[in-house]
């Protein structure tokens, strides 16, 4: 079954989706519709005026005319639904150019070692700047499972000291955390074990630590 998706692709040339056979026939259709010169060109100013005064000069042909009236109405619509696609299609056309060229977003690693507290645990972390903040991908190993009101809590810490907390897990191997804050002002990542209903504030029970590399 043909999505819109597929039609869009089909319409920006992209060879690797495919259409139903009966859609195809109209979307080459409509392709070759929107490369018509006549398809974009501005109908004559006086064209509504002089068809008005034939229509009244030939009042006794009003039923020959309706047939005309109703090919008139459609070809405005004809007109609209090609600006339509092409806007998609240029539009996603766009939207490939800007992918392809645009600044790549900016990523850093950074490397966890495992603390007394629970030795032969480690984790790698990859923090990717985004609109929404920067979304950290943890790959941790070694890491007990944590239950009865026990979890993990990542952090990210700055040379003062201060530490804001990304996110709460129980387990590996896979972790999204998110930061609103920057590795930039807050360049150490590191994760605590903490106990339901005690204070908010790090635990100081650290599992994992490492600083973020910020030289690539």
């Amino acid at each position: 079954m043909t999505t819109d998706d597929d039609r869009i692709a089909y319409l920006a040339g992209d060879s690797a989706r495919s259409v139903d056979p009966g859609d195809q026939e109209d979307l080459d259709g409509l392709r070759t519709t929107l490369t018509e010169r006549a398809t974009w060109e501005e109908p004559d100013p006086a064209l509504e005026e002089r068809v008005m005064v034939a229509i009244a000069a030939a009042s006794d042909a009003r039923p020959s005319l309706a047939p005309r009236a109703r090919s008139r109405r459609f070809r405005p619509a004809l007109v609209y639904t090609a600006f339509a696609a092409a806007v998609i299609v240029v539009a996603g056309a766009i939207g490939v150019i800007v992918r392809n060229t645009g600044n790549p977003p900016e990523q850093f690693t950074a490397a966890l070692v495992a603390t007394d507290q629970m030795p032969g645990a480690s984790g790698d972390a990859t923090l990717t700047s985004t609109t929404a903040g920067w979304e950290i991908e943890l790959e941790t190993t070694g890491l007990s499972l944590l239950n009865h009101g026990r979890y993990y809590q990542a952090w990210l810490k700055n040379s003062a000291g201060t530490l804001v907390p990304v996110g709460t897990f129980n387990q590996g191997p896979s972790v999204k955390l998110w930061s609103g804050v920057s590795p930039h002002d807050f360049p150490t990542l590191l994760v605590t074990e903490q106990q339901v209903g005690q204070n908010q504030a790090s635990s100081g029970k650290r599992v994992l630590a490492g600083p973020v590399d910020l030289d690539h």
